[in-house]
């Protein structure tokens, strides 16, 4: 079979450095053929052949060879078409394994190499930073004859996004030390992992995949040693054979609707094998990188990057997440880490076999013995006669038995059953744990000594904790008005019902309400299932933070936030449940607004100025009337000890801005830069009163969703709105992507983190230059007017998008425990979620959402002034960081594009009575695909699409030649699937094929496209 893996064709640009990567292609490719041919026969082997044939050198479609491959495919059966679509679906998960292995031994490499940095790079350093404004020969005058620096002649340096190279860079600027002092002691990271359906993979083939991954990792360390015997590599390559025969014939396709905590147990495997062990070691890079700098500065806290989760509490549209299950969830991570601690404390007591004839021990070790002694006597008497001169290993016993007991106490919590333990020494938080683990370490450290594994262990519980992560509620806006309006019927409180209040009529009641303790809902529940259910949420987070501390749950989003009463709303459910106390203003609980529309999005200072300006809401941010009261007083008459917020960080506010809504809302370029003004705007209302801000980023995988590259994203965030803090999710397939090995999920980690401190540091002024935001203003309304004009207000376009894409068979996929659509189910746009929306037009190769509407923009500006405008953009994309990030972003997904198969699609799934208006609707998306490539290639400089990210454009061709033939299988068995549907609906079945075979080929080919694309929605 003729390889377009490791072709010699001029597109694929194949760097020595890459040999490795070039080798070990080749070794899969050869294993894979070698596995279709004892599986399949060699004639599927050279079927595959020809499909991949009929590819330009690109990989792209051609309108030529359509015809010959559609020819092809018809002549299969039903078995063969599956049985192709198979084969190609393990081509591209055997191609991600190899891809991501190298981009592992890349940045490892990276990470060694980056300890100093090429001075003749400082210069060009600028355009992928926050840079001072002053450090840079910028005017805030918009006139084009200021461009005369070359816009071609900017080169990266290699090592970016590692500490090693970062506080090399902050000190050659002259970074004053206090300022990076001061972020880093305030470096507040969060990682929020979610389950959006768009992990699409089986974590039965995600174990079959570890094993191919640990077996070439052995190949390669056979092949590297010196000496050794031949067969032994040989002999893995046998056995790797075997491991992708078993996968073959195992079942790509889920086999059931995942539960919710079947979900939880899929995001715990990441912290299991890779994250509990891993993160420690980015504190340690943080600090030897800072110290070989900065030796003088404090490195932050261990738990400066620190994890959340959605997976088991986020009920925004998925009845399956009930208190019950949040409830579970929280359990099931304590059950987690408390197994990883009682493991390591097991090592440490095998380890520290200190005797008190060789070495001292300190007092407080001997009177901590003898308290332990006098509650666990058990312990002693079985004990102390073996470690009689050991104290270290009698103390960790005690320590063990403590932790054993909380493990038995959460199983009871877990089932609900009274803790037959109740009584039993344990340890009621990880603080408590800690403290004695410190103990531990003190006595060694003053006497000489040092354990690393303690170290590591007490590094280990400062991240986190007894609960692993945070567990964050979202829930969408409307579910509490509802509740509201039932619970306030129920009682004749108001004149009205509550839905018909006006909005200044609302806030004005929720505020004199929120002022009292009068209870409003009585303990016994005479209400609706939907609307018990949200007043149940609160109680069971009361009773999570009584139980496990206010650290497991802390957080409630409120997904399409619009007014101040959807903040105030959630904020008296809280009160309701003793979360906040209104008589001091104190609560226990973090109410985030999530802005998603455009619209939204917009009004989002005006709604939070409302709330800031509410003394009730500003004393709960500063943690009550006397925290308030106290920063409001002069300091010399302040009384002493004034105390702060005792559960929150005081003055914080959090907000979360929707990366998926806002763009299916409003197309690409619209949504980006109304978050990155809702950022700004934010952030001057903020310091306005004197309170800190924290964005939380709802990206998404894809582009459409947010996505891309983490460290140019950050970068290219306004470096005011940072500040040293954020919080992103991580979604579906990005959580396979990038934390299913060790060294991947550090450098993925330590880039966002070195991004943050860079951001914040090293500051533009660009966007603060009013005559280029005016321009990205104009950019963004002709964006968003040509892509509604599509979207929304072409008549025949929701019709083309149901028929040509495969939207109805996605949703049919057992991948998530959540809907596809929300509530209403309607089958408009407004009812279906971002992610199948991206998912489709990923699969039919049109990925619409992430690039539509932005060449009209740019050409219309352009018309104006042709030069002088087409000088500005080429400015604005070597120097100002959004719009760079804008382009880069456009120009990646532009590469995965393929009109012709996209039009493949619209002309073999059109009902034929309405393919003339679908080939309208066809013309206008491929006028604008090639327009907007056309422009993006001219503003970047580049030949091709992605000649300035050589892997990626590697990376990108390696699979669209695979890709085309599996899209052409996945049309003929739509087309086949659909023409079953209609003659059964007639009356009339006949068909060679079950409806289930057909819907089973379809999935699969979604299956294996996703894998292709590395990208579902």
């Amino acid at each position: 079979m003729g390889s377009l893996l490791y072709s010699s064709s001029p597109a694929v640009n194949l760097y020595p450095s890459e040999l490795f990567l070039r080798h070990r292609l080749q070794v899969v490719e050869e294993l894979w053929e070698s596995v279709l041919r004892q599986e399949c026969g060699q004639k599927m082997v050279d079927l595959l052949g020809q499909l991949r044939d009929l590819c330009s050198p690109e990989g792209q479609a051609t309108h030529d060879q359509t015809a010959s491959a559609v020819e092809l495919i018809e002549q299969l059966n039903i078995n063969e078409a599956i049985r192709a679509a198979r084969a190609f679906a393990l081509y591209f998960q055997l191609i991600n394994i190899i891809e991501q292995e190298y981009e592992q031994k890349q940045q490892l490499t990276r990470y060694s190499d980056s300890g100093t940095i090429n001075q003749e790079h400082l210069a060009n350093i600028i355009y992928s930073t926050n840079q001072r404004e002053d450090d840079l020969p910028v005017t805030k005058e918009l006139g084009a004859d200021s461009l005369s620096q070359s816009w071609t002649d900017t080169t990266p340096i290699k090592q970016k996004g590692t500490f090693a190279a970062l506080f090399p860079l902050l000190f050659k600027l002259n970074v004053p030390p206090q300022q990076i002092q001061r972020l880093i002691s305030q470096l507040d990271i969060r990682l929020v992992f979610t389950a959006h359906p768009t992990e699409i993979v089986r974590h039965t083939i995600r174990d079959k995949q570890r094993q191919v991954v640990d077996l070439l990792q052995h190949l390669d360390s056979l092949q590297n040693r010196s000496g050794g015997y031949p067969w032994e590599a040989q002999e893995v390559k046998e056995r790797l054979l075997e491991e992708i025969r078993l996968w073959w014939r195992t079942d790509e396709l889920h086999q059931f609707k995942p539960t919710v905590l079947d979900e939880v147990d899929y995001a715990l495997h990441y912290f299991q094998e890779v994250l509990f062990d891993g993160i420690p070691q980015l504190y340690k890079r943080l600090k030897y990188s800072l110290e070989q700098t900065f030796p003088w500065l404090e490195p932050p806290s261990k738990n400066f990057c620190s994890f959340g989760s959605w997976v088991g509490s986020d009920r925004d549209g998925n009845p399956s997440v009930t208190p019950e299950v949040t409830w579970k969830t929280a359990c099931y991570q304590r059950k987690m880490v408390l197994g990883r601690y009682i493991q390591s404390v097991k090592q440490l007591i095998e380890l520290l076999s200190v005797s008190m004839q060789w070495s001292d021990v300190l007092p407080d070790l001997l009177e901590s013995l003898e308290l332990d002694q006098s509650t666990m006597s058990d312990v002693y008497d079985a004990l102390a006669l073996r470690y009689r001169q050991e104290p270290y290993r009698l103390k960790l016993a005690y320590v063990l038995r403590r932790l054993e007991n909380t493990r038995d106490h959460n199983l009871a919590l877990y089932s609900r059953e009274r803790p037959a333990n109740e009584d039993s020494p344990m340890y009621r938080s990880g603080a408590e744990f800690l403290s004695e683990l410190r103990l531990v370490q003190r006595n060694l450290t003053e006497t000489g000594l040092s354990c690393r594994e303690l170290e590591n262990l007490i590094c280990q519980v400062e991240i986190f904790d007894f609960n692993l992560t945070q567990l964050d509620i979202r829930q969408e806006s409307s579910r509490h008005c509802d509740a509201l309006n039932e619970i306030l019927e129920y009682l004749q409180v108001l004149p009205l019902s509550y839905n018909q209040l006006s909005e200044a009529q609302r806030v004005s009641w929720l505020t004199g309400e929120l002022q009292t303790r009068r209870p409003l809902i009585p303990g016994e529940l005479p209400f609706s299932e939907k609307t018990n259910d949200v007043i149940e949420t609160f109680r069971v987070v009361r009773s999570l933070q009584q139980e496990f501390g206010i650290n497991i749950c802390q957080t409630y989003i409120i997904s399409m936030c619009r007014e101040v009463s959807d903040v105030l709303e959630v904020l008296l459910l809280a009160k309701e449940a003793r979360l906040f106390d209104p008589a001091i203003a104190v609560g226990s609980i973090r109410v985030v607004p999530l802005f998603e529309t455009v619209e939204d999005l917009q009004r989002s200072r005006s709604v939070m100025k409302k709330l800031f300006e509410l003394p009730l809401y500003r004393a709960f941010l500063a943690g009550g009337y006397e925290a308030l009261n106290s920063e409001n007083t002069p300091p010399d008459t302040q009384p002493p000890n004034s105390p702060s917020s005792p559960t929150l960080n005081p003055n914080l506010q959090e907000v979360m801005l929707g990366y998926s809504d806002s763009n299916k809302d409003s197309g690409f370029l619209s949504s980006n830069w109304e978050i990155h003004k809702a950022q700004k705007s934010l952030q001057k209302i903020a310091e306005q009163y004197g309170l800190h801000l924290r964005i939380f980023h709802g990206r998404g995988g894809s582009v459409g969703r947010g996505g891309g590259p983490a460290y140019e994203a950050i970068l290219a965030q306004p470096g005011n709105s940072i500040n040293g803090r954020i919080k992103i999710t991580e979604q579906g397939e990005v959580l396979a992507s990038k934390y299913s090995l060790l060294d991947l999920a550090l450098y993925h980690v330590e880039t966002i983190t070195t991004a943050v401190v860079q951001a914040s540091l090293l500051r533009t002024g660009f966007d603060d230059i009013e005559p280029w935001n005016e321009i990205m203003e104009e950019l963004s309304m002709r964006s968003r007017q040509h892509y509604r004009g599509l979207i929304y207000e072409q008549p025949d376009f929701i019709d083309f998008f149901h028929q040509v894409t495969p939207i109805e068979e996605i949703s049919q996929l057992q991948i998530s425990s959540r809907p596809a659509r929300r509530p209403s189910g309607k089958k408009d746009l407004s009812s279906l979620r971002a992610i199948p929306w991206v998912f489709s037009w990923t699969q039919t190769r049109f990925l619409l959402p992430s690039w539509y509407g932005l060449g009209t923009a740019l050409q219309e500006f352009l018309n104006e002034q042709p030069e002088e405008h087409l000088k500005l953009l080429r400015y604005f994309y070597v120097k100002w960081p959004f719009f760079k990030m804008a382009i880069s972003k456009a120009e990646m997904t532009l590469a995965k594009v393929d009109i012709e198969m996209a039009h493949h699609y619209v002309q073999e799934l059109s009902n034929p009575e309405d393919k003339a208006q679908f080939d309208k609707v066809f013309e206008q998306i491929a006028s604008e695909f090639y327009l907007t490539r056309d422009l993006v290639l001219n503003i970047t400089g580049h030949q091709r699409l992605l000649d300035g990210d050589p892997i990626l454009q590697r990376s990108v061709q390696l699979r669209n030649g695979t890709i085309v033939p599996l899209g052409f299988i996945q049309v003929s068995i739509l087309k086949r699937l659909r023409q079953y549907k209609n003659t059964t609906t007639s009356g009339v079945i006949n068909s060679r094929y079950s409806k289930g075979e057909l819907l089973r080929g379809a999935l699969l080919t979604i299956n294996g496209i996703a894998a292709g694309m590395r990208n579902t929605g």
